[in-house]
This record gives structure tokens, sequence and C-alpha cells, in this order.
């Protein structure tokens, strides 16, 4: 087995045992990256010293203490999370110079636990988009097929696990942001309970959505991720003070006599026939595990594309408003003040953040208020308490993760609602601030992956690993690699 191909599991083994050098991964790795990142574009910036450097230090840290549960794997991390030291662009122009002078919660966690970082993954501006067609430095391509999008926004973090170029990665979830280009590029996503990891270091897209979660080769990288990254943090309000579980520790467990509810307003027209198939033959197999499949209705769904778009929107208008030229970032000359204001947001953002800056301005303003931003708010209450009342009945949801398998590049540029509609299956979830995940769950006649989404009780993500381990061990749709 190629080294680069390696899970975190693995990876750490032959590490310890004393089989394989930090060293010798991070340069198989380089090797990896070096042979196919002109063709996958998943990064952004490369840490190729400081990886080098921190594999020797990884090697110091073996001789007197194997006990960290990353030493010596590479990592790689998405470009809105700061990394101290190391430039943080949020694949945008207005901070393409940006050098973050401190460490992101997640990111000194994994430090701690001796992880390597070995670059810094390609997103959508600002972490607004489904596809990773609007960063401001390239396309990021979908290793199993180089004509179509990885998914977004983190379709860079998506494509680097998928393409072995790196052992696991960090992503965002804002509407769908981990679990779409997972889905898309057949790797595991996971997006945590809202509050269950601090947001301390992610640069803000909707303060009130964000999350930050792993996508791996398989469930139990990222389940020993989330045992690493979760728990409270004092540097955010919003990070919830719960005791964090070993998510390992139920892997492997049957999950005979667990209830998944399947909710009838996801499986609607225009959700494509192989991926209706593919989610459906997954269901059969969970039930043939001991499963118990039960309808369940979420009968607010058809307005979360509507609210989410609202809500994100406007937290975006707020959340981007300190980008002015004055204190960080880029700054264009004006005539004066307002004009350098003005040029500076103009150069600065891309198209899609300028629409949703426009669109949150517009829904945030007097007059608007009332009619959209306040209705979106009890829309999402709405929402939330229908997947509360469904999950009184049953352990955990189980629907598909995108409407289709991943479109060609351009194909949904031209058409922002098309493109909006992608995460139709997602968004909800983050209304919600449930946790989901999504994995692997077959292929399309064009050997496109089609991903299965497992939705949990606040806080419960252990069920959704234990469901997704379980599925996972009886099928090989994870192992199937892209021929690259």
């Amino acid at each position: 087995m190629e080294l680069y191909s390696l899970s975190i599991d693995e990876a750490r083994s032959a590490i310890v045992k004393g089989e394989i050098s930090p060293q010798e991964l991070v340069i198989a790795l380089f090797e990896r990256i070096d042979a196919l990142e002109e063709r996958v574009g998943a990064y952004v910036s490369l840490a190729r010293e400081n990886a080098l450097r921190q594999a020797r230090q990884a090697e110091d840290d073996l001789k007197g203490n194997a006990e960290k549960a990353l030493v010596g794997i590479p990592l790689a991390i998405k470009d809105n999370i700061c990394t101290e030291g190391i430039k943080t662009t949020c694949s945008s122009k207005i901070l393409e110079n940006f050098i973050p002078p401190y460490e992101s919660a997640v990111t000194q966690r994994l430090k701690e636990e001796g992880y390597i970082l070995i670059g810094k993954t390609n997103l959508d501006e600002f972490a607004m988009g489904s596809s990773t067609e609007n960063s401001a430095f390239g396309l990021t391509k979908n290793p199993w097929d180089f004509e179509r999008v990885p998914g977004g926004s983190s379709g860079g973090s998506a494509a680097a696990v998928a393409s072995d170029e790196c052992i696991a990665a960090l992503g965002s979830d804002t509407g769908g942001s981990i679990r779409q280009p997972a889905a898309f590029c057949g790797v595991v996503g996971l997006k945590p309970t809202y509050g269950r990891v601090s947001r301390y270091g992610l640069v803000a897209f909707a303060s009130s959505l964000d999350q930050i979660g792993p996508i791996t080769k398989n469930v139990r990288d990222s389940a020993i991720l989330m045992n690493i990254i979760s728990g409270h943090d004092l540097y955010d309000s919003t990070s919830a003070d719960m005791p964090v579980p070993d998510f390992t520790s139920n892997l492997g467990q049957e999950i005979k006599g667990l209830k998944i509810g399947i909710p009838k307003e996801y499986f609607i027209e225009g959700l494509d026939k192989e991926v209706e198939d593919s989610v459906k033959e997954a269901i059969k197999k969970l039930e043939s595990l001991g499963a118990i499949p039960v309808e369940i209705s979420l009968p607010h769904t058809e307005y979360a594309v509507a609210a989410y778009y609202i809500l994100a929107t406007s937290e975006a208008s707020s959340n981007l408003a300190r980008y002015d030229g004055v204190k960080y970032g880029l700054r264009a000359d004006g005539e004066d003040l307002i004009d350098m204001y003005m040029r500076t947001r103009d150069e600065g953002f891309g198209a899609e953040v300028k629409r949703r800056i426009i669109l949150g301005t517009y829904a945030l303003s007097s007059g608007y208020y009332n009619a959209y931003y306040k209705k979106a708010q009890q829309v999402r209450t709405l929402i939330k308490e229908d997947f509360e009342k469904a999950l009184e009945n049953v352990d955990v949801i189980v629907t598909p993760t995108t409407p289709t398998p991943a479109f060609r590049i351009g194909e949904k540029t031209d058409d922002p609602l098309q493109m909006y509609l992608t995460d139709i299956f997602t968004l909800s979830v983050n209304l919600a601030g449930v946790p989901g995940i999504s994995i692997p769950c077959g292929f399309t006649a064009r050997n496109l992956p089609v991903g299965l989404q497992i939705i949990g009780k606040h806080f419960d993500e252990e069920s959704i690993l234990k469901i997704a381990y379980a599925y996972e061990q009886a099928t090989d749709w994870h192992k199937r690699k892209p021929n690259i």
C-alpha cells in the first residue's frame, strides 16, 4: 500500500510501531501532491518547509512520548481557518496576504496532539458557494472527473482527501459545505452539532450557522478527529460547555433495533434517479443490519432554502462589513475615505460575495427587516421544531446528501438559484443546529460518487457515527478510489 493512501488510524499505527517515519509520510504526500495538484487544484498554499520541520520534531516526540493521537500525521486545513504565521486567505483577494497572528482553537488542539500541517485548501470565497468555482485563486476539480466540480465550499479539502493528497482534512459547514463536497468526492464529511466545536479562528460567514468538522477517508478517522477538536472554548461564547464522549467507543456496536427516519420530503421530484436508487439500497442495507426504517415528515422543508439564504446573507452582510481597507487586508487607493471603502470592497470581493452582501443588506434594511429577516428566523424555529419532533420517535434521520451527483464545471454558474438548490438536503441541518454526516453509498453509471446523509439529535454525534460505521463496514464504497 502506498503511504499517501493510509488513513489516520493506519498511519498512526505504522508510525508508533516504527514501520514508517513521519518524514517518510510527509515526503510521500508531497510527491503525490506534485504529481496531481496541477490537475486537481486542491490547495491554495502548501506548507512544505514547515511540514518537514514538524515531521522531524514528531520523530523526536516519538522517542519520549507516543501518546499524542496525531503525532506525525499530515492534515490539510481549509483556508478560512486561521493558522498562526501561515497565510489564511479565504480564497479572496481581500485577504490575499493576511497572515494570522494566532492559531484557531481547532488547529491549536490538533497541534497539541502532534499533527503536521501540509497545506491550506481551496474554497469558494469566504465559504460562499457550492462548487469551489468562486475562489479567487482558481478552480478545484473533482478527482473522479476533472470536468466536474468537487462541491463546495470545502471543495479543496474534499478533493485533497479523495485524491490522497492528505491523510485527512478539516472543512467548515454553513449550509452543507462539508457534507455536499464529501458526497461529490466519495469521502466522509461530518458537520457537528452547532456549538460542539469552537469557531474561534474560523473566519466568519454566517455565525449562527458555521461549524468546523472533519473530512476523512473513513468513519473511524472522523471519530478520531472529533475527539480532538470538540469541546468547550472560552474564546467562543457559542461553544457548548458539555462533556465530550469518546466518539470511537461505539464504533462496531450493532445497530439492531435502532429506528431510522425516512423523511418523505427528501424523496421528491427533481431527485436524480441514480442518487435515489443508491440511497434506497443503502436504507435496505441498514435494514438488513437490524435497523428499523420509519417514514417521517419534516413539513417545513420546502421553506428551508428561502429561509437559509435570507439568514445566511444577512449575517454575511454584517460579518463582511469589517473588510473596509482600514485594519488589514487589501486597501485600494481612493479620492477620499468613502471612495477608498468602495474601491477596496469592489476590487477585493468576487461576484458571489457581492451578491450575498447585497441580498443580506437588503433583508436587514429598514422596512424589510420584519418581512424578510424576522420571518426567516420564525421559519427557522419551525424547521428546528420539525427535527426535534421527528427525532423524539427515531434515533436518526437518513436522506440523500445531494439531489444529484457532481455537476459539470460552469453548469450552474449563470443560475444562482439552481446553484443554491444543490444544498437543498443539507442546509436544514444547519438551520436546526443538529449534527449530520455524509458517507459514500454508491456510484452512478458515470462512476460518480453518491452520498448518504445521516442526521442525529443535538450533541448525539455518537449515534450517527455508530450507524455510519456499521453501514461502511458492511459495504465497500469507501474503498473505491478515483483512477488518477
